[in-house]
């Protein structure tokens, strides 16, 4: 009895001793978070609830409002303006996701591959990202312009110019697409990467040794494990794609004839051409509905097990 007290006490104190480290390193993680967390309060989690808020008023540019409940969105179903942008939106979307993915997995591919001069290519390939979408748009305005360098090109080669930017929706939001592509792949690419880095070699030496060849390995070994990693980028590119509004405004305008114009574009107009504020914000909880129901849908199909 008196030999096992003192073991006991013993225990119960340096379980107490840890109970108490790790409330410490606890309350010392949140005040790490602390700023950051407050910051988010303040300017994403407060200005959204004021969106909804504002959502179902008539706010004015005065300050002026009356609630007017869900009429801006009973406005917003009938509106053909809305749903042009809402169809323009989801064509966009449609061309924009899959490219920018295919293009990231295959440079991320291509990169987990070479052996010299992997730190060169990761940061002139990551360059564009860094650029400014307004000015990443003036380029490639000139590059597709009617007179610009691709046109001119097809000119010497005996081709008609192509209307990238003058053409049907079909083709002027793939033009805007693969502008968005060439300047967003970067970031992604650099996940994917960082996911390819992350599966055991053994696994694909093994598969190599069964006689697997690359299109087996990549399908039936590297796509599963990087599962997670192409869920999240694709939810992180179809919110890029549901926000799309610089390459447009700088590009097109929103045009030919509404053939580019986008919803953010049309919460724009709403808010600060027609200072209609409340419409405005309807617009925005209809997009953050929109990309939070695709990215369930996403989840759905593409994480079933792992996130």
């Amino acid at each position: 009895m008196t030999s096992t007290t003192p073991v006991s006490a013993l225990g119960r104190q340096k379980r107490r001793g840890s109970t108490t480290a790790a409330r410490s390193g606890m309350w010392a993680g949140i005040l790490f978070v602390l700023p950051m967390l407050v910051l988010f309060v303040i300017f994403r989690f407060v200005p959204s609830l004021g969106a909804i808020g504002m959502s179902l008023t008539d706010y004015k540019l005065s300050g002026d409002y009356s609630v007017v409940w869900f009429d801006n969105y009973t406005r917003m179903i009938a509106d053909d303006v809305f749903l042009g942008a809402l169809t323009t939106t989801l064509v966009y979307a449609a061309i924009y996701v899959p490219l920018v993915v295919v293009v990231s997995m295959v440079t991320a591919l291509v990169l987990n591959r070479l052996v010299w001069g992997t730190g060169f290519f990761r940061g002139a390939l990551f360059l564009p990202y860094v650029t400014s979408f307004v000015l990443a748009a003036v380029i490639w305005l000139w590059i597709f312009a009617s007179d610009g360098l691709v046109n001119g090109l097809l000119t010497e080669a005996g081709v008609d110019p192509y209307p990238f930017l003058t053409g049907n929706q079909a083709q002027v939001l793939t033009s805007l697409a693969v502008v968005s592509a060439w300047r967003g792949f970067g970031y992604s690419m650099l996940i994917l990467l960082a996911g390819l880095k992350n599966i055991p070699d053994d696994l694909l030496e093994s598969a190599t040794l069964d006689g697997a060849n690359a299109t087996q390995r990549f399908f039936r070994i590297v796509l599963p494990l990087l599962r997670p990693v192409v869920f999240f980028v694709l939810v992180i590119e179809t919110i890029a794609a549901f926000q799309v509004f610089d390459t447009i405004y700088v590009m097109t305008g929103g045009g030919p004839s509404r053939a580019s114009y986008s919803l953010v574009y049309a919460l724009y107009d709403q808010g600060f051409k027609f200072f209609d504020f409340g419409y405005a914000a309807a617009i925005g909880v209809a997009i953050f509905l929109l990309v939070f129901v695709i990215s369930l849908i996403q989840r759905r199909f593409l994480d079933r097990s792992n996130t």
